[in-house]
């Protein structure tokens, strides 16, 4: 394939599938590959922990594209295949099968792997993690037999995961070795209603907890000992400590990565023609004025449109995006946007009925919006992410008094 006529993305998940999809409707009709290491076409990853887990989503619904879409699209789509060395210089990579294939632009979007827990008896059958469709098809299956669950880990896949098992009837007991789930992105205001959410429903939470060994009989699993001695038995173990951005390939082939690939506001990295977008990449903001790595759907799904401009030489391709996620647990439905770092505001006001979960919160420095959550509040994520992208000054008894309509503090009355 001559290298010069075509666009290769190597990482078949959302953000490659959306990519394939940009290019082509931005005008591209050269030879255009797909290649992920999965057997599966690309999917969406968050209903893995959320309606896919719970069974209210089907199979089907998981999935970026028909199976068709690909074809139809002329789009060389080779998965179960995984990219083993980049060659920048000769605008090239190897498979894992030794053929390789060349590239004129080239989009990584690798994304990233659970990191694992380096305790012993982490290898015990029903010691599972949550990244693939197998294994949302695994935690699944293991709920509808196990009684006791235990959960290592209280970020969001912590969590999702815990109401799950919780919907499905089994008992759970959630460690984190914080003083409360979502700690560092949330802050100890806004964590704590989510203690108090899955207390509500029954969870044994228990915080400042550090795994010292997960014990098993006969290869499975039966419980986990804690530093301090304590023994809690279980069925299965979810773990969930976090991600790690897919960077060996970039790194192998002399890409700056710090955090993730290092990328501009177009998405570029160090060496010319290749790009990175999704979970991997750590991205310049030109709002925020900083590069920042954002592990969630929102990226996945938005940063390879601008990728494929930036690809095809659009000047206007720059990615400024305010950062957004989402979660679903129990009764509670959530969207946020903005970007806090731990630490970084001044105070968290509320408006609404926080003892009814129907709030919005809101993150503040200097009486400036950084972020907003809506809590089974809907249709005012939009005005929140104005609030954010804007940053003015705000007055704080009117963003928090309900009665007054939150259009009404925007700049611009076309955002009312």
């Amino acid at each position: 394939m001559p290298a010069n006529d075509a666009c290769v993305i190597v990482g078949a998940g959302l953000a490659g599938a959306k990519a394939a999809q940009a290019l082509r409707e931005e005008g591209f009709d050269g030879p255009l590959v797909l290649i992920g290491d999965e057997r599966e076409r690309p999917y969406e990853r968050p209903p893995l922990s959320k309606g896919y887990l719970t069974g209210k989503d089907a199979r089907e619904q998981i999935y970026v594209h028909p199976p068709q879409w690909y074809a139809e699209h002329n789009v060389d789509m080779r998965l179960g295949m995984a990219v083993t060395a980049v060659d920048p210089a000769a605008r090239e990579m190897t498979l894992d099968d030794g053929s390789r294939v060349g590239y004129g632009k080239l989009l990584l979007t690798t994304g990233s792997a659970p990191r694992r827990l380096p305790v012993p008896g982490a290898g015990l059958e029903r010691v599972l993690y949550l990244r693939r469709v197998e294994d949302s098809d695994q935690i699944k299956e293991a709920f509808q037999s196990a009684s006791r669950a235990v959960v290592i880990g209280a970020g969001w896949i912590g969590l999702e995961t815990t109401a799950a098992a919780r919907t499905a009837g089994v008992e759970v007991t959630v460690l984190e070795m914080a003083e409360l789930p979502l700690l560092r992105v949330l802050g100890r205001e806004v964590a704590q209603l989510f203690a108090n959410l899955h207390r509500d429903h029954g969870v044994d939470l228990r915080f400042g907890a550090q795994v010292a060994e997960i014990t098993g009989s006969g290869g499975a699993v039966d419980g986990v000992r804690l530093s301090d001695g304590t023994r809690i038995d279980a069925d299965v173990v979810i773990v969930g400590v976090g991600i790690k951005p897919n960077i060996g390939l970039a790194q192998e082939a002399g890409l700056e990565v710090d955090n993730g690939i290092r990328v501009d506001e177009r998405l570029r990295t160090s060496y010319p023609d290749i790009y990175a977008a999704g979970d991997v990449a750590h991205a310049f903001h030109p709002l925020l004025g900083k590069h920042i790595r954002v592990e969630h759907w929102a990226n996945a799904l938005n940063q390879p449109q601008i990728a494929a401009k930036a690809m095809l030489g659009r000047e206007d391709a720059v990615y400024d995006r305010i950062p957004y996620f989402f979660t679903d647990q129990y009764d509670l439905g959530m969207e946020y946007a903005g970007y806090v770092e731990p630490g970084g505001y001044d105070q968290v006001v509320f408006r609404g009925d926080v003892a009814g979960r129907e709030f919005i919160a809101f993150w503040l420095a200097g009486n400036r919006v950084l972020a907003g959550m809506n809590v089974n509040i809907w249709d005012v994520n939009d005005q929140l992410q104005t609030l954010v992208r804007t940053a003015q000054t705000v007055d704080i008894p009117m963003l928090t008094d309900p009665q007054v309509p939150l259009g009404s503090l925007l700049p611009d009355p076309q955002h009312r």
